[in-house]
């Protein structure tokens, strides 16, 4: 069995991690990563040793790339065609009548909001969108919501195979962190959010609940990790806000989770956020919006918080509330939790057996 997972390149965030996490569990043999532009994607996965394909797609509109890939699939016997994300999905779409091969997608994330702010032209896309994901063969859920979000869609039932995300929790070997090399002090409340600045993740809802307990003059600082298309407008809105950093793209994530007291994300829709792992494994609490397959890691207030979304004020109350457990010094027993419970039930090796398990069953 040998399998292509085709996406578009240009992710930057939980998706691409997701996928070079994945494939490395499989070996050169059995999996081929195809992207349709160089970028992040393809230059870490050919650092992480995974058989990478670039298919010099020079827009996004353009087809002439399709026989190249429908070549590809017949000449290499490639058996399934893992998609991710509605650029992948439709191309597979535009050579399926053409190429014999059975169909998986993983959905990352609610695709009526894949365009969300696009206008018009989100409208069709999203629409276009709706109407090939009803011919994919099988899908990979990451969450028990998303999978009744598929059910809702029409999607039976027994063409869904719920997956939820896994992480290696061996220590990252990286650089060291210092909170002085960021710019930040030892009792300051350091709150992490590692999150692309696009819409979706409501960073403005974040800012509030920050505010809330700046005006209490609990010594809060925000450390937003990302980039992406808001960027100017986020600026705009933390001009006057000194203890909110927008500290861009950075590599280090695991090391600034270290150094931080919890992590915070304040999403309208995810799927089952990586970075909520990534925590765990940093050993620090979390507070997140009602997103996706957040209350599987989070079953109970023992490893961190779970408010509804748009709910700033129910946000700033959990956040003072781990402040409070800093004060006190219980912040790392919490921490500690989360990372034992994590550990178990969200390793990378359930993950990879539950995709291998599914490849076989519904291929």
């Amino acid at each position: 069995m040998t399998i292509l997972h085709l996406i578009s390149g240009g992710e930057t965030g939980g998706s691409k991690n997701h996928l070079i996490t994945l494939l490395q569990q499989f070996s050169k043999e059995e999996v081929v990563l195809g992207v349709m532009q160089e970028g992040q994607l393809s230059n870490e996965a050919r650092v992480a040793g995974i058989q990478t394909v670039v298919f010099n797609q020079s827009s996004r509109y353009d087809v002439s790339f399709l026989k190249k890939l429908s070549s590809f699939i017949q000449k290499n016997d490639i058996n399934i065609v893992h998609t991710h994300g509605p650029r992948a999905n439709f191309f597979t779409f535009l050579i399926r009548n053409f190429v014999k091969f059975r169909w998986f997608t993983t959905i990352h994330s609610d695709p009526t909001k894949d365009f969300i702010k696009g206008g018009l032209k989100g409208k069709v896309f999203t629409s276009l969108n709706m109407r090939v994901i009803k011919k994919i063969d099988h899908f990979f859920a990451v969450s028990h919501r998303f999978g009744e979000m598929l059910e809702g869609f029409g999607v039976n039932s027994d063409k869904i195979s719920i997956i939820y995300n896994g992480i290696s929790f061996a220590e990252p070997v990286g650089i060291p962190v210092t909170r002085e090399q960021l710019g930040l002090n030892k009792e300051d409340f350091v709150v992490t959010m590692v999150a692309r600045y696009h819409p979706i993740k409501n960073h403005p809802l974040a800012f509030d609940a920050v505010s809330k307990l700046r005006d209490e003059e609990i010594p809060i600082q925000l450390f937003a990790i990302g980039d992406g298309p808001e960027r100017t407008h986020l600026e705009k809105l933390t001009n006057d806000k000194d203890y909110i950093h927008l500290v861009g793209f950075r590599q280090d994530i695991h090391e600034c989770l270290k150094v931080s007291d919890c992590l915070l994300l304040t999403s309208d829709s995810e799927s089952f956020p990586l970075v909520l792992l990534e925590a765990a494994r940093a050993k620090i609490p979390v507070v997140t919006t009602d997103v996706g397959g957040v209350s599987a890691l989070l079953p109970s207030q023992q490893l961190g918080y779970i408010a509804p979304i748009g709910d700033v004020d129910k946000i700033a109350i959990y956040l003072r509330n781990l402040y409070e457990l800093k004060m006190s010094g219980d912040i790392t027993s919490m921490g500690g939790n989360l990372y034992q419970h994590a550990k178990h039930n969200f390793s990378l090796e359930q993950l990879e057996q539950a995709t291998r398990n599914a490849y076989t069953k519904f291929s």
